[in-house]
């Protein structure tokens, strides 16, 4: 299957789920963006039009913890964990996932499990 198609049926899945959900100040929405070494959570209230709170396999905080596992299942439940404590220390309790086209499998779904473990509600 050529890379192209897959990234457009991507795109289309990721437009049918934003029309549906919507961030606001109370339940932000946690979009997560894959790439082949990294993974990328961020909490945005679409209200305002701003990022609240952003956090990656390849930041600072997580950079030495996660080493050479940025790219898999293991980095992606660090990231979910972290994401969860920063929230926590925010006051924010609940969110709406946004799993921005991705199948809910794999990488996706350990950094929404290991969020929810943590405490967060979707």
């Amino acid at each position: 299957m050529k890379r192209w198609i897959r990234l457009k049926g991507r795109e289309r899945r990721r437009k049918i789920i934003r029309k549906k959900i919507h961030g606001s100040t109370d339940t932000p929405r946690l979009n997560v963006y894959r790439s082949l070494k990294h993974i990328h959570a961020q909490l945005i209230d679409d209200s305002k039009g701003e990022t609240v709170l952003s956090l990656s396999t390849n930041s600072p905080d997580l950079k030495e913890r996660v080493k050479n596992d940025g790219g898999n299942i293991k980095g992606a439940g660090l990231v979910g964990e972290a994401l969860a404590d920063l929230c926590k220390k925010k006051g924010i309790k609940k969110v709406v996932f946004d799993r921005a086209g991705y199948h809910y499998h794999g990488r996706v779904k350990a950094l929404a499990e290991a969020a929810r473990k943590g405490g967060l509600e979707f």
